[in-house]
């Protein structure tokens, strides 16, 4: 404190009926000790800088987790997208074996209509094992053109005034799995 500083506060604890204190009676400044208000001040920079400590481990942590979830989540998506048609796959194993079969009828067989009964059947079994996945063939002859399920393919003269604007032919025929449509259907449109 310079020597105003102190005439000022000597002179207001005068006023307030206080003691002066004496000077430099082996008086320490408030810098040399410390007082009772700077001990707690001190605690609670201890406490706030361990609390940033947990924080700053539990953000680490935190981000850790997440990158791990992260590769673990690719790398899942990756294995399910390798074996996403192991169902479809196994349930087709039974119509392959049925063609093999029928391959080896061929070589020895002389009757046309057993041949076509045979194949008949295997054509018939992979229908329904493709319908039993979710396959469903889309039902666009005579149906009015619609550009979000059909691809024209050629517009011809139509027979009849009641299929101008509607599908004449199917030349492929359009497929829905589940619902989703997954293959346009070609078709000629009467105009």
């Amino acid at each position: 404190m310079t020597d105003k500083e102190k005439d000022l506060q000597t002179e207001r604890q005068e006023a307030n009926g206080q003691k002066a204190p004496e000077a430099n009676a082996g008086e320490q400044t408030a810098a040399e000790q410390p007082t009772a208000a700077e001990q707690p001040v001190e605690n609670e920079v201890e406490k706030k800088q361990q609390e940033l400590n947990e924080i700053r481990d539990k953000y680490l942590r935190l981000v850790a987790e997440f990158d791990n979830f992260k590769k673990r989540n690719a790398k899942e998506r990756i294995e399910l997208m390798q074996t996403a048609n192991k169902e479809v796959i196994l349930a087709l194993l039974d119509v392959v074996d049925d063609v093999d079969r029928a391959t080896k009828q061929l070589e020895t067989a002389t009757d046309i209509n057993v041949i076509k009964d045979g194949v008949m059947l295997v054509f018939n079994k992979l229908k329904s094992t493709l319908q039993s996945k979710g396959l469903k063939p889309m039902e666009s002859l005579h149906k009015e053109f619609d550009a979000d399920l059909h691809e024209a393919i050629t517009e011809i003269p139509a027979p009849s005034d009641d299929l101008k604007g509607k599908v004449i032919d199917d030349l492929q025929k359009g497929y829905y799995l589940n619902d989703k449509l997954i293959r346009h259907a070609r078709v000629v449109v009467g105009k």
